[in-house]
């Protein structure tokens, strides 16, 4: 029963628009959930947590977080994004697999073990907003809210194979400075005539220490902008740098590794989203080892970013459907991902 109600809280979530930082209907519907089994909840803005019945501090705490908020729909939709369909075994709409199927999944586990007063470790949901945008209002502006959290799971589609490891990101602003005239004057100052040195020394930059579950640092332009008309020689030009970071780097480190390398003003428009990882030695690791996952580092981005303990990424459905046209997930990956979910924390609680 617990899974079919997983699965029919989906179907609602689906129909309901929850893009970042606007997910008041969901976040209301998931608040149907735990008033529906007679579960005690917070909520936060647009973010939902609760505890297990028998919460006792002087136990560690696991987390269990996925999101609720989306992306929008992209122009490739050929079917309606919030219309939760069921064809051929497969749950479409927008969020099925990102990463509303972990989410429905972690809330059915987390109701299983609710009312067990006998666990190692407590147990601690949160629902939670603005993940997509890493948003001011996500995981991490709940954690002082929040009992100190000693491991997490959170959920995102890993085919339900275990990401010991997850890359950080920093984006960096860069500006060439130049000096503005009309196009027919000379001027030996023109910043468009430094892109091929910059460009250069970006392609230049390099990360030593690779990681052998996250590989290397990888360091990306995504972004250009400059001029405004054909006679007119800019002032500057802006570029965008993005930047996957291991976790042999702090995000700092990588900071004042490219402020030294690129001949240009750099700035980081934050240093938060930093990697993290969990060790393979850890119980939680070793148990889903021994139920017959793999292990592997993750390049996409999530709500670990924001934590400080252990933290483990794990979830039913595919990253690469993830922010895809006619998104879906396979109703089998959600019904064998709470049966893991259960399995996994049985051999640690």
């Amino acid at each position: 029963m617990l899974t079919q109600n997983a699965i029919l809280l989906l179907q609602d979530l689906i129909r309901l628009e929850s893009f970042s930082g606007a997910e008041d209907q969901t976040a209301a519907r998931l608040e149907q959930w735990f008033n529906q089994y007679s579960i005690p909840f917070q909520r936060k803005d647009h973010n939902i947590w609760a505890t297990n019945k028998f919460f006792d501090e002087k136990k560690p705490t696991l987390l269990l977080n996925s999101h609720h908020d989306t992306v929008k729909p992209n122009q490739g939709y050929t079917r309606d994004p919030f219309s939760p369909d069921i064809e051929n075994g497969k749950l479409y709409g927008l969020g099925s697999n990102d990463a509303g199927g972990a989410l429905v999944s972690l809330i059915a586990t987390f109701t299983h073990f609710y009312e067990n007063p006998n666990l190692a470790y407590n147990l601690l949901i949160v629902a939670s907003a603005e993940e997509e945008n890493a948003g001011e209002k996500s995981l991490r502006y709940l954690l002082t809210d929040l009992p100190q959290i000693d491991i997490a799971i959170v959920g995102e589609p890993t085919l339900m194979d275990l990401a010991i490891a997850e890359k950080g990101l920093v984006v960096f602003d860069l500006h060439l400075k130049g000096t503005a005239s009309h196009a027919a004057h000379p001027n030996e100052d023109n910043p468009l005539m430094k892109l091929p040195k910059l460009i250069q020394e970006v392609d230049a930059l390099n990360f030593e220490k690779v990681s052998p579950l996250l590989g290397p640092v990888k360091a990306t332009l995504t972004q250009i902008q400059a001029g405004s008309q054909h006679n007119v020689v800019p002032s500057e030009v802006n570029l965008v740098l993005d930047v996957r970071v291991n976790e042999c780097y702090s995000n700092k480190e990588i900071k004042d590794i490219i402020e030294k390398a690129l001949s240009c003003e750099v700035k980081a428009r934050s240093l938060r989203l930093k990697s993290s990882s969990i060790n393979s030695d850890h119980p939680i690791v070793k148990a889903g080892i021994e139920l017959g996952k793999n292990t592997y580092g993750s390049p996409t981005l999530s709500d670990q970013a924001g934590l400080d303990c252990p933290s483990l990424k794990l979830g039913p459905g595919d990253s690469t459907r993830s922010h895809s046209a006619n998104e879906f997930i396979y109703i089998r990956e959600i019904e064998e991902g709470i049966t893991f979910y259960v399995n996994l924390l049985n051999q640690i609680l």
